[in-house]
């Protein structure tokens, strides 16, 4: 059995791993668990998988659990309890699935134990691309991407020769107001902006796909996983997201990979790597579907996809900082405090006020994040 430990498993990515786990039973243990401060749900995955260990945000989260998890599961806390859960089990995959920045120390300490790293967690690349790949390099470390338009990059390309690559083109549902014009965003609601027309995902990556910053995200992102330049990355708007992703190569020939929308495929092709096994999801049926749409990328009604490659083409802190005031923007958005558009602003502003430096630690990455998530809170 292939062992598996999944770090944020009460979110939406961590919940549907548990699915394709639970479909395939015999062919997957899970060893470790993480979440946050969903305690409910993190007790009935422990005492529905068994895993040798759990983790929690808090201690207080931590000791209310502990009555109630299965005999033998160790329960532990905080950033040295999700190290643990990503490193310190007998996992043979860890699935990164925390939202944000915080990912990033698991991750690093997962591939330093030679974990294979099924990667949801985009922000990890974004602020460390370059130490993350160097690190997954020097120890033989496998990171298969689990973000659906990743995974679909990677599909298309195996088995090829990545000189061979002339474009890589990310597709883009558009979001929740892909039909508005930038007027009719003016005093657009929360309800709204989580109102996805295609995909089930959680709140914060909802917002992202309606500003297009998780776009952003995942073009940084690509640029490290495929190891090619900004310019070869291209998006395009696929409102019916059954085209994930697909490859241009040099004799421009495409290949494209399809689907019906529905994260349990990425994932289960992560986990079964480089085997194919059957998901609990929807067989694509083109003739009942008909047609499908493309539209070009528009950069002014998307502005923070345009700074999104800014920030890429830039590196250095860039992307981090981008990332980091991102975050607080889009939290201040979902509590209220700020409108829709008010985050682009927020954005531009940060990364305006933001003189780039070289990072070559962690460390370094802690100080920039922090300043960039001040910053967004004060404007």
């Amino acid at each position: 059995m292939k062992k598996i430990s999944v770090l944020g498993s009460t979110g939406s990515v961590g919940t549907q791993t548990l699915d394709v786990v639970a479909h395939h039973s015999e062919e997957y243990k899970v060893v470790g668990l993480s979440a946050g401060s969903n305690i409910d749900l993190l007790i009935a995955q422990a005492n529905q998988f068994k895993p040798t260990i759990v983790s929690l945000a808090s201690k207080a989260d931590a000791d209310k659990a502990r009555i109630h998890l299965p005999p033998g599961t160790k329960v532990v806390y905080g950033e040295e309890g999700l190290i643990a859960v990503a490193a310190e089990t007998d996992a043979d995959l860890v699935v990164t699935a925390i939202m944000g920045s915080r990912g990033l120390p698991a991750t690093l300490a997962a591939i330093d134990a030679g974990k294979t790293i099924g990667l949801a967690n985009k922000e990890t690349l974004v602020t460390a691309g370059h130490i993350v790949m160097d690190r997954a390099k020097m120890r033989g470390v496998s990171i298969l991407p689990i973000d659906s338009e990743h995974s679909a990059v990677y599909q298309c390309l195996n088995g090829e020769d990545r000189k061979s690559v002339q474009q890589i083109t990310l597709t883009a549902s558009g979001g929740s107001f892909r039909d508005r014009t930038r007027d009719q965003l003016e005093g657009v609601t929360v309800a709204e902006a989580l109102n996805h027309p295609n995909w089930a995902m959680g709140a914060k990556i909802t917002i992202d796909s309606a500003t297009m910053v998780n776009k952003g995200l995942e073009v940084i992102e690509a640029k490290w996983l495929f190891d090619v330049t900004y310019d070869q990355i291209d998006v395009i708007i696929h409102p019916e997201s059954i085209i994930h992703s697909y490859v241009e190569f040099s004799d421009n020939s495409v290949i494209a990979q399809m689907g019906m929308p529905d994260m349990r495929v990425p994932i289960q092709y992560a986990l079964s790597y480089p085997q194919r096994k059957t998901t609990p999801t929807e067989r694509l049926n083109l003739a009942q579907i008909g047609k499908l749409h493309f539209r070009e990328m528009d950069f002014e009604r998307y502005p923070c996809l345009r700074l999104a490659f800014e920030c890429g083409r830039l590196g250095q802190s860039a992307p981090a900082v981008f990332n980091a005031a991102n975050e607080v923007a889009v939290a201040r958005f979902l509590k209220g405090e700020i409108t829709f558009l008010d985050i682009e602003r927020i954005l531009e502003t940060v990364v305006g006020q933001h003189s780039a430096i070289d990072i070559h630690d962690v460390e370094t990455i802690a100080e920039v994040d922090a300043w960039a998530r001040r910053m967004a809170e004060s404007v």
